[in-house]
């Protein structure tokens, strides 16, 4: 947090004497009311019950009044994520036939299916949202469209396919961008990719991301899988363990996220995270009011405490 106008900072000293002077005035009123009885025993007896801990309740709340509203003052600005009002995301789907490993349940290419219907469903309405899948070469499935029911549509009918282009696939969503940003303004676009083994065929991934990078365009990868993970092939198990590396540095390559999931349920929780970070933006925006808000309310409370136990106002 940081403050734009720092110099009404200044108005916190005398609340710091204000406060000081009440503990001051609270600690001899104490003192000389102590004074005037020498018979302890007697003043136990005659002296009213005094309200103790209550009767600072009004101050405290009162000089917490006073302290926010200075900060508010001070306009303080903070980092504030504001939703999104456009976006284009490409969801590249790898149809790889490792994707058929059953160290998912039931396998990685039908919980990664379901996970993907469940993200593209929590997406705003606005966002363009479009799909490839690859596995030998890369296609567009669906160009960027806010019809979410299409998009489902050709999630469901994915199959798949032998080798894995995962540098095809980024270009193929980086085409698929650019065909839509016709605009002058075009909205800010995200390529979140999800696959489970390295690149086999086709443009190598480090061109992709230098490519992805110098559009401004991030790509987000979800590496799926674990490294236990067979396929059947010609009567023997075959090995395809998931590689994270790889994808880790396709992420930092072109400014996304990297992500690993072992599981359905953390599949799922990825794509939560994502359709979170892909839907905000962070803004730098001016509090105050937050402070000016919170004043008011221990003004509040300095005020109704005092009505309720002493039938005054502070």
């Amino acid at each position: 947090m940081s403050l734009l106008a720092p110099l009404w900072l200044l108005l916190l000293v005398p609340v710091a004497l204000l406060a000081v002077t009440y503990v001051v005035m609270t600690l001899r009123s104490r003192t000389s009311y102590a004074v005037r009885f020498t018979n302890l025993d007697l003043l136990d007896k005659v002296a009213p019950r005094r309200p103790g801990w209550r009767r600072h309740v009004p101050a405290a709340a009162l000089l917490l009044m006073f302290a926010l509203l200075v900060v508010g003052f001070a306009r303080p600005t903070a980092e504030v994520r504001v939703p999104r009002e456009r976006a284009t995301i490409m969801v590249a789907f790898d149809v790889s036939a490792s994707m058929g490993a059953t160290d998912v349940s039931p396998n990685r290419f039908e919980a990664a299916k379901q996970a993907a219907r469940q993200f593209v469903q929590g997406l705003p309405e606005r966002f363009n949202l479009g799909l490839v899948s690859f596995s030998a070469s890369a296609s567009v499935a669906v160009p960027p469209t806010t019809d979410r029911r299409t998009v489902l549509s050709a999630l469901d009918r994915l199959s798949t396919g032998s080798g894995t282009a995962i540098g095809e696939a980024v270009f193929s969503s980086l085409d698929a961008i650019a065909a839509l940003d016709s605009e002058e303004e075009a909205p800010p676009a995200h390529i979140v990719l999800l696959s489970d083994g390295s690149n086999t065929t086709g443009r190598t991934v480090p061109d992709a991301a230098a490519q992805a990078s110098s559009r401004g365009v991030p790509v987000t990868t979800i590496a799926y899988g674990t490294a236990d993970g067979t396929i059947s092939l010609g009567g023997q198990e075959v090995p395809v363990p998931v590689d994270g590396p790889a994808l880790r540095g396709l992420a930092d390559a072109a400014g996304g996220g990297f992500y690993e999931a072992a599981s359905g349920d953390e599949l799922q929780a990825v794509y939560e995270d994502i359709g979170t970070s892909v839907g905000y933006r962070i803004e730098r925006q001016e509090v105050w009011q937050w402070f000016v808000g919170a004043g008011l309310i221990f003004a509040l409370i300095a005020a109704m405490t005092s009505m309720l136990w002493f039938s005054r106002l502070p």
